[in-house]
Parts: C-alpha cells; sequence; structure tokens
C-alpha cells in the first residue's frame, strides 16, 4: 500500500506546512512557559512530566492530521475511525495535562471566557454537547458534506474539538474553580460518556449496506481527496486512480465494520484508562482519612 500511496506526491502524504504550524506551537510553547514565562505573569517552568505530555500530544497532532494516516482517512473508513480516536479522545488529555496551570488561569479565567467555559463545562451540557455533536457528524448526509470542501471540514473538525476539550475539562481540569465533580461523580460523567458515544459506533458497525458516498462513489472520493492533496496532482492521477478499493486490502463494508469496531475499542481503552486514575485516586485519598490503629500502651501489655 505504502508504494502504491507514493503517487499522491510528498505534499499530500507529508503535509509540510501542517508540520511547520506544529513545530510553531512547539516553540511557542517552549518560549512561553520557559524564557519569556515572566513577561507573561507566569510562575514556575512546567514539570518534565508536563512537557512530555505537551509535547506528545503534538507528535499525535502531526501524526494524525499531517502524516500519511490523513491522506488514508480519505481512503478507509477504519484510518479515519483511528484519527478520529487520537484527535478527539487522547490530544485533548495531553494538551489539558501538559500546559501548566498558571497558563490555563491566563486563557480560562479572562472576563470573557470564563462564563462561556463555566457554563459550556457543567457535566449535563458537556456530555450532550460533545456526544451529539460526534454522533451527528457520522450520520451520512453531513460526513458526506463535510468531506466535500476545505471549508466545512476545518470548521466542522475544529468545533468538535473545542467539544472534546469541553468533555474533558470537568474531569481533567488544573483549576480548582471548575472541580467541581466529587470522585463517584466522574466515575458516573465517563459512563455516560462511553454510553452516549456508543450510538454512531452501532450505526457504522451494523449497517448492512456501506453508509458513506465518499467511500463508495468516485466523484465523493475524489472531492474528498481533494482535501489534502493538491489539485493539480489529483487532476493527473484522475484517469489512473479507480477507487478507494485500489489502495485498501479490505472490502468496503469489511473496512466500515472494522472502523467503528476500532473506534469503540479505544473509546472503551481511553476512559479506562481514565476511569482508573480516578477510581484508585479516590480509593488512596480514602484509605488515608482512615484513622490508624491506636498505638499499644507498654503498661496494657504487662
Amino acid at each position: 500500500m505504502w508504494l502504491e500511496l507514493q503517487i499522491f506526491g510528498f505534499r499530500a502524504l507529508w503535509s509540510p506546512y501542517y508540520l511547520l504550524f506544529v513545530l510553531g506551537l512547539a516553540l511557542l510553547y517552549f518560549l512561553i512557559t520557559g524564557p519569556y514565562r515572566h513577561k507573561f505573569g507566569g510562575g514556575e517552568k512546567p514539570s518534565k512530566k508536563q512537557q512530555t505530555f505537551f509535547y506528545i500530544a503534538l507528535v499525535l497532532l502531526y501524526a494524525v492530521k499531517g502524516s500519511p494516516i490523513d491522506l488514508l482517512t480519505h481512503i478507509m473508513l477504519t484510518t479515519h475511525m483511528v484519527q478520529m480516536a487520537i484527535y478527539y479522545l487522547i490530544f485533548p488529555i495531553f494538551i489539558i495535562k501538559g500546559i501548566p496551570t498558571w497558563l490555563w488561569e491566563k486563557i480560562v479565567l479572562r472576563p470573557i471566557v470564563k462564563p462561556i467555559v463555566k457554563f459550556f463545562s457543567k457535566p449535563l451540557i458537556s456530555l450532550l454537547l460533545f456526544n451529539t455533536l460526534f454522533s451527528l457528524y457520522h450520520l451520512p448526509a453531513i460526513f458526506n458534506f463535510a468531506k466535500s470542501s476545505q471549508l466545512a471540514h476545518s470548521s466542522i473538525s475544529v468545533v468538535i474539538l473545542i467539544a472534546a476539550f469541553i468533555v474533558w475539562w470537568p474531569i481533567l481540569t488544573p483549576l480548582k474553580e471548575f472541580d467541581r465533580m466529587p470522585p463517584l461523580g466522574k466515575i458516573f460523567y465517563i459512563f455516560a460518556n462511553g454510553v452516549l458515544i456508543t450510538p454512531a459506533c452501532v450505526l457504522i458497525i451494523f449497517a448492512n449496506v456501506p453508509v458513506y458516498a465518499t467511500y463508495t462513489q468516485d466523484g465523493a472520493w475524489m472531492q474528498a481527496l481533494a482535501l489534502c492533496v493538491p489539485s493539480g496532482v489529483l487532476q493527473g492521477l484522475a484517469p489512473a486512480i479507480s477507487g478507494p478499493e485500489m489502495f485498501s486490502p479490505m472490502s468496503t463494508m469489511e473496512d466500515q465494520q472494522l472502523g467503528g469496531i476500532i473506534m469503540k475499542i479505544m473509546q472503551e481503552i481511553t476512559y479506562g484508562v481514565i476511569l482508573a486514575k480516578i477510581f484508585f485516586g479516590w480509593f488512596t485519598r480514602e484509605s488515608l482519612r482512615v484513622d490508624p490503629l491506636p498505638a499499644t500502651n507498654p503498661s496494657e501489655q504487662n
């Protein structure tokens, strides 16, 4: 498959402009949290752990939005679902954990931003917002529309990404003002998240026919490819490529079903890790609150 993908050219495969954007984010983070942090009213430098989280997040970002994986998302639904799981479920976690608390305070506690974040990060609203947007996006009509133009694709992706940050905020926020849920509430919150995202996966896994025109119809597929392949290259290749099946080892139905399964598995693993972290953190704190056994009085032993 790799040799076949090379016909699309270096720019389509590796997105050099997007790489520069990601490197720019890395440099910005380094400068704002490092040498120039005092100019932004910053406190201590981020810990090694925070820096690791942030830079891993940027690697993941480029991997799913700039590397050949992004091109493959327009060829195989399986790859698209891997991209969605990393981009909307894992990437926001690493960013939230990677940015130091003082910088989050500068971003979130601004007079205009704070009431917006406070409203949308209410548990019920954040749950419904993300899962509704994610499920609607995977309805065939909306999905095909999102693949029809760069503006539609980028706009919808950014809106869902913002909702993804919001859905994680109530349980991962480093700001005490927004950390309102007790541990048990956070556990139920994650369970609810897993339930609400299920319908989108079920639609894809158990459909009897291919549901997305962008993976089955030549015109729609070429339109989707145009999102990452330069128009000149695509026009020259059009007579030589017949459709997604030319680059995929699976049939369209197998690809669709595997995509839904992978999305559900990755979601379960991600939520499971966060759930375990919250539970064991809660269990440890509760254990420390238990009064220790009273010391034995030596005189009582005699």
